[in-house]
């Protein structure tokens, strides 16, 4: 895979989505359709993303029992999108059952979606995990053993934030996707994450592939704002 730049559609609706990007102007992009744009739309949504021409990260962040997710991953690979997700936590079974689901599920000729895992939110502190999640380890050796688990489990990558690729392709290896929210401009609001860093720091690190939201769809001129962290992610001088 290449180094995208995943634009998270963040929004309420298939219409909404079509206002925004009608203003890319016909562009190819990877685009992030998460949770509430697809549980208004259902699948519906990602046959017209297709059909546009547009790659895929399918983001429903999977975590339940391993029959459950077999089965939901065999019904998600017919859907032909590039990359789906589950969550570490729900166990090495869990995440064997996911690609198992989805190599049940693609048609024969056709690659399977890759498949990673989410390690810890990019909204997760070092607080909040030892405070309401009751993990005593630090963050950091956190997410590495969670994607290391990954690792073992056939998985393709995670989702991490940019900060901890270099210790996961160190530990990992350097073949593991790591695909990273939490990208914003120096300029940017911080929202509600809490490990962000800049496209530029993203390439620095050696993500995979940045995820960015907010800095793009709620920009005044989203097509400037594309471009602007495209070249910042490619090491572009503009």
């Amino acid at each position: 895979m290449q180094r995208p730049l995943i634009v998270a559609l963040d929004f309420p609706s298939l219409e909404d989505t079509k206002i925004f990007l009608d203003k890319f102007q016909g562009k190819s992009l990877f685009l992030k359709v998460g949770m509430e744009l697809f549980y208004q739309e259902g699948p519906s949504v990602i046959g017209y993303l297709k059909e546009q021409g547009h790659s895929i990260f399918l983001d429903l962040k999977l975590h339940d029992i391993p029959n459950t997710v077999y089965s939901s991953m065999k019904r998600l690979a017919g859907l032909g999108v590039d990359i789906v997700n589950v969550h570490v936590a729900g166990g090495s079974k869990m995440m064997e059952a996911a690609l198992e689901g989805l190599e049940a599920g693609t048609e024969t000729g056709k690659t399977r979606p890759q498949c990673i895992a989410v390690t810890q939110l990019t909204s997760t502190t070092e607080e909040m995990m030892r405070r309401e999640i009751l993990i005593e380890k630090n963050l950091t050796e956190v997410v590495v053993q969670y994607a290391s688990l990954a690792k073992k489990s056939g998985l393709d990558g995670v989702v991490c934030s940019s900060l901890e690729v270099p210790i996961i392709n160190t530990t990992v290896g350097p073949n593991f996707l790591t695909v990273t929210p939490g990208i914003r401009l120096a300029s940017d609001d911080r929202g509600d994450q809490a490990r962000i860093v800049t496209p530029e720091k993203a390439r620095e690190l050696g993500s995979t592939a940045i995820v960015v939201g907010r800095s793009i769809t709620n920009a005044k001129h989203p097509l400037q704002a594309y471009s602007q962290i495209k070249s910042a992610w490619e090491g572009v001088l503009v």
